[in-house]
């Protein structure tokens, strides 16, 4: 490894999403914290005298989900969350893919194929890893049915698409 490497490697993670909040920055990170497995909030920090919002407001919090880094900025009410980007989580299992949407669905929307809109605006996509298999097979009979399937769907059903699949 080089120097450079290194370097980069004992900073953490080097590309990390920002999320721009209104003023509820706290209370999403810790929401998100409490969803995901091996997660944790790692620093937070807080306006000062300087403003633009009251000293001691949360101003960034620092968060893992599942090892992944992100930050959150209370940033005031000058940008909204569209679901132009959205968080995929790759699930193994059904019961994983329903905690997950059950779990960020509260309180929030739901999409079509997977998608979804937290209480906090942001989009989820709530994928099992059997759909990806499934969508790059060779045989595009079984990618169109495949398609086809999930065009149909709100939350993904990982036997729903298998059976398509395997028609």
């Amino acid at each position: 490894m080089t120097a450079q490497e290194t370097s980069n490697t004992s900073k953490g993670q080097k590309i990390v999403t920002t999320l721009w909040f209104d003023d509820s920055i706290e209370e999403a990170a810790n929401f998100y914290v409490s969803v995901f497995k091996n997660s944790k909030i790692k620093n937070m920090s807080y306006y000062s005298e300087a403003g633009p919002k009251p000293a001691g407001t949360v101003l960034t919090v620092t968060f893992e989900l599942d090892g992944q880094e992100f930050m959150a900025l209370n940033g005031g009410p000058a940008f909204n969350f569209t679901p132009a980007i959205s968080l995929m989580v790759k699930c193994d299992t059904q019961e994983e893919v329903d905690h997950l949407w059950d779990t960020l669905i509260e309180g929030g929307r739901a999409d079509q194929c997977g998608w979804l809109q937290d209480k906090y605006g942001l989009s989820w996509q709530i994928i099992p890893n059997a759909l990806s298999e499934m969508m790059s097979d060779k045989d595009p009979v079984k990618v169109k049915k495949i398609m086809e399937a999930m065009l149909q769907m709100v939350k993904l059903d990982i036997n729903v698409l298998k059976e398509a699949f395997n028609s």
